[in-house]
Parts: structure tokens; sequence; C-alpha cells
């Protein structure tokens, strides 16, 4: 019996011994269930061995949880932090796949943000009402729910949208809980798989652990990633200062600039310089008929292209606004209205705010400068129309009118000089014609205002060829007739050239000549009729000249054919019998005749002009 005992005391010892082994081991629960052992002691180290399971899975998933926050810790963009998450949370529950939604305030529900093996398009786009499905009820209790059979769980409430979604995803068991920061919600994190597991408490308390530590997360990535924007913004509202600040600090400048210029008595050359020189690259300031009053760097021929042309009207149409096209810049130079001009600028670059208004600053001080311009050109003009009027009307004494006249810029003592007599089309255009004919006639002249007309007093000797050329340059906008006089006989005679003019310039318009420059000498018999003094014996010999010269070299009588030409209705026969003479010889001198007056002396206007000066010559002779 002793021995009996003794064999088996050794036995259990040695079974309690092998399970000290197996637990020392890690030697899992099944292992030590299946040792032969005192019910007692197995269950003891059953015990044992379930307690430093529990410890160790809850070790593992406190590493997991640190490992994780380390991870999300690396993380600064909000969209990747949302993708570790459910990343971890499917690593850690070892599911099929694990997914986060947030909350949508305005909405007043939750919508699908991040997802962890989804393969459903229509699962990864859902959103769910507070209190609808498993993720509806976590939102709307803000408490952790899990299920084992989804399908069969009628604890929440189910709808065909979600139902098709969590179909389509092929999920069956469910794990979900909130992501609470102090009192904010922000969403709900879910596990789940896509056969029926049924979830327990260490693996909620991990998964709440996780959706703690990704909540928290979640909202500091969010706070820097508002505090980035808000630094950013921060940046961006600094440099918009700092660029006004020197736009003002430039403006102000410009502003000084031009207002010296203006002080200082300087033109429009100064401000297109100075704009230029503020802006760089080139500028141009264009007057009234797109000719070139000013320009600063090298502006290329496109002021004069018709990219320009449109350039400026779709400036004019902007109201003293900056306007653009490619790397142009133009603003309308105007002034009550009536456009002065256009300033243009290129190879700028973009420019900002301050520099538009710089611009459009220089146009409205080129726009002053030209007015003060004009009213002092107007002012000037004044003066040279009054001294105009008294000399065409001979007022005052001689020597009064002479300094009148050295006054106004004119000498009518040192020189020869023609008086000129110019009618436009357009009174409207007054201004400008005398402008042109200012710059037309050059320096030493006089030009004015008279009545209806414009006056000229040019020093010049042949009327004429004066005329002709200030008609061809003046008219080339809008016909300008213009008639000449002179060489006028001192400051006496310029009331009488005066009358002439005017009688001259009428009657080109009556000839069909308007547009056209003339002397009353060049008229024919209407300079006789028009002139001051007519000359009948010039006017004779002016037009018979060559048949005379003729019949005095040779010895013919080639005049009195021609009388006897027109004598008989321009009959070569009928003279042929008049002068006794065959046919034939009145034919030879009648072609001889055409070749001295050239091959329209037989036209009407000329055969008249020769028949009246053949019987002014006899007029002459008889007297």
């Amino acid at each position: 019996m002793i021995g009996h005992v003794t064999t088996s005391a050794d036995t259990v010892t040695e079974q309690v011994l092998h399970l000290l082994e197996l637990l020392a081991s890690g030697a899992t629960v099944a292992d030590i269930a299946a040792t032969t052992a005192p019910p007692a002691a197995r269950d003891l180290a059953l015990r044992i061995a379930h307690t430093r399971d529990v410890h160790q899975h809850r070790e593992a998933g406190l590493t997991a949880l640190l490992d994780t926050s380390r991870e999300l810790a690396t993380e600064h963009d909000p969209a990747q932090v949302l993708e570790a998450i459910v990343r971890r949370a499917r690593h850690l529950l070892q599911t099929d796949l694990a997914y986060l939604t947030l909350y949508d305030a305005e909405a007043d529900d939750i919508f699908m943000r991040a997802t962890s093996g989804s393969v459903s398009a229509a699962f990864q786009s859902v959103r769910l009402a507070l209190g609808d499905g498993l993720g509806g009820l976590v939102a709307s209790t803000r408490k952790p729910y899990w299920t084992a059979d989804y399908w069969s769980d009628d604890r929440f409430q189910h709808t065909g949208t979600i139902d098709g979604a969590v179909g389509e995803e092929g999920i069956v068991s469910i794990c979900g809980t909130p992501l609470i920061v102090e009192s904010d919600f922000v969403g709900v994190l879910f596990a789940a798989n896509r056969t029926a597991r049924p979830f327990t408490r260490e693996d909620v308390a991990l998964l709440t652990n996780l959706a703690t530590l990704a909540a928290v997360t979640l909202v500091q990535t969010r706070a820097l990633a508002d505090a980035e924007h808000a630094v950013q913004a921060l940046k961006e509202a600094h440099e918009t200062v700092r660029q006004y600040a020197a736009g003002i600090e430039k403006a102000a400048a410009a502003h000084d600039r031009f207002a010296n210029l203006v002080l200082g008595g300087g033109g429009v050359e100064g401000i297109t310089h100075a704009v230029a020189e503020l802006l760089g690259g080139w500028a141009v300031l264009l007057d009234e008929n797109g000719a070139v009053r000013s320009s600063t760097g090298p502006a290329p021929d496109l002021v004069r292209s018709p990219e320009a042309q449109l350039l400026q009207d779709r400036a004019a149409t902007a109201g003293g606004r900056l306007v653009h096209e490619g790397g142009t810049y133009a603003v309308m130079i105007n002034a009550a209205h009536e456009r002065l001009g256009t300033l243009l600028l290129g190879e700028v670059g973009s420019l900002h705010d301050a520099d538009a208004r710089t611009v459009e600053r220089a146009g409205m001080v080129t726009s002053l400068v030209l007015l003060f311009e004009r009213n002092a050109a107007d002012a000037r003009q004044a003066e040279r129309n009054r001294v105009l009027s008294d000399l065409v009307a001979g007022r005052g004494t001689e020597a009064e009118r002479v300094q009148l006249a050295r006054g106004a810029g004119f000498d009518p003592v040192v020189v020869p000089f023609c008086l000129l007599v110019m009618l436009g089309e357009d009174t409207a255009t007054t201004r400008a014609l005398i402008m042109s004919a200012s710059t037309a006639a050059g320096e030493g002249s006089l030009v004015g205002a008279d009545d209806d007309h414009i006056v000229a007093l040019v020093p010049a000797s042949d009327a004429d060829a004066l005329a002709k050329s200030i008609a061809a340059r003046v008219g080339r906008r809008s016909p300008v007739t213009v008639a000449g006089v002179g060489p006028v006989a001192g400051i006496g005679g310029i009331p009488a050239a005066h009358e002439e003019g005017a009688r001259t310039a009428r009657a080109l318009i009556a000839l069909g000549r308007r547009g056209q420059g003339a002397a009353a000498t060049q008229l024919g018999f209407a300079g006789l009729i028009v002139g001051s003094d007519p000359d009948v014996a010039d006017y004779v010999n002016r037009i018979l000249a060559p048949v005379l010269d003729y019949d005095e070299r040779r010895g013919t009588d080639l005049l009195g054919t021609l009388e006897a030409y027109f004598a008989a209705g321009s009959s070569p026969r009928h003279a042929a019998a008049g002068l006794h003479v065959h046919v034939n010889t009145v034919s030879q001198r009648l072609e001889r005749i055409g070749a001295l007056l050239g091959p329209s002396w037989q036209h009407p206007e000329e055969a008249l002009e020769l028949q009246l000066a053949l019987r002014l010559r006899r007029l002459l002779v008889a007297t």
C-alpha cells in the first residue's frame, strides 16, 4: 500500500511539473486542456494560460496602438491620416475590410471617406442618415455597436440604399465605434468581415481605443492643416499688403513726378518719358489723328498697325480706363468727352492694379497738359485773329498795323509776301485748319480766322504756286480751296488783296475747282473779273503768246488764220474763202496752230479763252 501511494504521488508530481513546463513554454490553452493531470491543477493551469493570453492580446493591442500613434504622428495630410487609420484597423482586428465615415454637420448625416479592402464603388460612396443602418445607429447614439450577422440583426433600421451597398460589398459581420473628441462627434470607424464573426469585447475595446486615437489625431491634423492654411493665407495677405503698399508708394512717386512736370511747365514729352521710365518698356502718345506726338523707347511699327487702331478704338470706349491686347496697353486721353489722343505702352510685362492706375493717372495729367496747351494756343490764336482782322480791315495807321503784325511774328516790310484765303468744307474744322495751315505756311507767317474763312500772310513771291502747295498739304484730310494773291504791295495792300482773295476763292468753287489752289491770274478771263487790278494785256499775251511768238519769228500770220477760223464758225472751208486761200492751206495752218497751243485748243473752254483774247487784242490795238 505504502509503495502504491508513493508511485501515485510521483505521478501526480510529474503531471503537475509537466503543466508548469507547458505554461512556461507558452503552450496554448488547447494543449494544456489535452494534458493528463489532476483536474484542479489543470483548471488552474487553464486559468493561468487564459489570463496570460488576455494579457498578451492586450499587450499586442497596446503595442499596435503605440505603433499606430507613431504612424499617425508622422502624417500631416488629413487624407493620408484617414487612409492610415482604416489600414491599421483592418490589420489590428484581422478583418476583411475597414472603413471610416465622417460627420457632415450641414446635411446632418455621415458619408464614406476612407476604406481599406473595399471593392464596391457603391459602398465607397454611400451616405447614412443618423439612425439608418448600424453606422447610423452608432452615429445617433454615439456608442459602439457590433453584429455577427448584419442581415438578421433587427436592432437597427435597414434601408434599401444601405443594404444594397452592404450586399454589393458582401459584408456579413460589422463592428462600429464612434470617433469623439471631448464632446465633438467626428465620425464612425468600422471593421467588417464577409463571413459571420462574433466580435469580442476585446475587439470592440481595441477598435474603440483606435477610434479615440484616430479622432484625436484627425482633429489635430485638421487643426494643423487649418493653421497651415491660416499661415499661408496670412502670408498671401501680407504679400498683398506689401504689393499694395509698394503700389501706393509707386503711385505716390508717379503722382509727385507728374505734378512736378506740370508745375514746372513741362510738356507731354516729359510725361511720356516718365511713364516709360517708371514702368519700363516704351511709351508713345498719339494725337487725335493717330500721328505720333511724343515717344520714348524703341516702339515698334505696331503703333501704326491695324491692331494699334483697334486698341485705340477699344480705349476710346473704356472711359479713360486702361485696356490691353497681348503685350500692348492703351488709355485714351480725353477731356469733356473730346478725344485728344491715346497713350500706348509696350514691353512692360503684366501690370498690377497700382501700375494700371499710374498709367490712367498719366492719361489724366496728359489731358490736362494738352488742355493747357490748347488754351494757351487758343489765346495766342485769338490775338492773331484780332491782328489779322485789323490788317484786312485797314484799321489804324500803317505804322500801327506794321507794329501789330511784327508783334504777332510777321514782318510785312522786310520780305515780299502773299495773301491766301482758304475756304474749308466745314466750319467745325476751323481750329484744325488753322493749325494745319500754320504748319504748312512755316515760320514768319501769320494765319488766322476772319469771318467764315482763313487768311494767311506768308513770305513768298509766287502766289499761284503757294496756293497750290498749301491746298495740297492742308487738304489731305478734308478739301480746302485756296486763293493766292500777291506779292502784296506792303501793309497798305492787304485790304485789297484780301478782297481779291475772297473773290478768287469763291470763283474757284463756282468754276468747279473746289479743293484746289490758284491765283486770280491763272483763272483765265475769270481772273479779269475777280482780280483787283486786271491786266488785260498780260492776259492776252499769256493766252496767245505761242502763236504771236511764232508769227514774229517766221513772218507768218497764223493769228489772222485763227481769227478767220473762229469768225467762220470754226469752218476751214469758209475761213479759206474769207482769206482767199485754198482750204488745204487753212488746214495746214490749223495743224501748226494746234501744235503750238496744244491738242485741246478747240475744246469749248480753251476755244472761249482764245476768242476772248483775240477780241481783247483788237480792242487794245484799236485804243
